[in-house]
């Protein structure tokens, strides 16, 4: 897959549809990363936003990351426009040629599949091995898909099997959950469906792991 390619195909998705004022938060984000304490995030596939521009209210510093210019163009200026410019770095990248510097307290993945061709695996690894000490990789797929998804086709395996394929040493980093569970969706026009989550976190350890008796 090249750039042109990912480019081309993601700036036409999100050039066919209007963008949104105030973009919805994903459900898994906000009921997992609420009592968390706030910190650096990266949010890779940031898409419309809504992630983001949650964790921002929420005290985080994000970093936003997608490889359509229109989305992220569309992202700085609803970032302007909320008074959280200041909160939120957008950036355009290609995960498969480039990443985001720096280090994070918390990395969100949520739906990163493509049609394209990708090593997804690679991506993961990085952004596990982009986490600072005690920091979470939150990754949320697909366990199936919404009667309005673009995207029918998606076959995701299981957090188990992700998990395993991104490889990390278990000494550093700990898988904290690995299951699947649902929940009702809403989609265009209000209409709703039941739809699976496939949800993994993975804690890299700090100093407080070496520590007999205390828990991380």
């Amino acid at each position: 897959m090249s750039t042109t390619d990912a480019v081309e195909f993601w700036d036409g998705l999100y050039a066919a549809r209007p963008a949104s004022a105030d973009p919805r938060s994903n459900a898994r984000l906000t009921e997992i990363v609420s009592g968390l304490q706030p910190g650096k995030a990266l949010d890779l596939g940031c898409g419309d936003g809504g992630d983001s521009l949650w964790l921002a209210r929420q005290g985080w510093r994000v970093t936003a990351v997608d490889v359509s210019t229109v989305a992220v163009e569309r992202l700085a200026v609803l970032a302007a426009t909320h008074g959280l410019d200041e909160r939120i770095a957008a950036e355009r990248h290609d995960l498969c040629e480039s990443f985001p510097h720096g280090t994070f307290d918390l990395v969100c993945v949520h739906y990163l599949h493509t049609p394209l061709d990708m090593d997804r695996a690679a991506v993961l690894r990085a952004a596990a091995h982009a986490l600072r000490p005690g920091g979470r990789l939150l990754v949320v797929d697909h366990g199936s898909a919404a009667p309005w998804s673009w995207d029918q086709d998606t076959h995701c395996p299981a957090p188990q099997d992700v998990a395993a394929g991104i490889g990390l040493d278990p000494s550093t980093w700990k898988v904290e959950r690995a299951d699947a569970s649902r929940r009702v969706a809403t989609g265009p026009q209000g209409r709703t469906a039941e739809v699976i989550d496939h949800v993994l976190i993975i804690r890299r350890a700090d100093r407080t792991d070496a520590v007999p008796g205390k828990g991380a």
